[in-house]
């Protein structure tokens, strides 16, 4: 199913905002993991590059499809990682609001 023209304005222009976003937090998560310091550094290394992976696959799969029909595939990825705000949502019409829900 493609969105609304208003919508999809409205999202290419958020969806970067919530890349942004994941990025920052997977970077927030990774100087966690780096400052650890009862940990050597070769199990950080290994707790790194396991959670590089996983968040390489999870940014795949609700960044990777850009295109209209698939825009509320992905909204719906990026609205289950909470990575826009509830005014930022409210932006978009209600019928995408309710077909992006993850809480429904």
């Amino acid at each position: 199913m493609s969105i609304r023209e208003s919508d999809w304005k409205a999202f290419k222009r958020l969806r970067a905002v919530a890349l942004e976003r994941f990025s920052q937090r997977v970077l927030d998560e990774c100087q966690e993991i780096y400052s650890k310091r009862d940990a050597t550094a070769h199990e950080r290394y290994g707790e790194l590059y396991d959670l590089i992976h996983e968040r390489n696959r999870e940014m795949a799969h609700a960044f990777d499809h850009f295109s209209r029909s698939k825009a509320l595939l992905s909204l719906r990825l990026i609205r289950m990682h909470n990575l826009l705000t509830e005014a930022e949502v409210a932006e978009f019409s209600e019928e995408t609001q309710f077909a992006t829900d993850v809480d429904r």
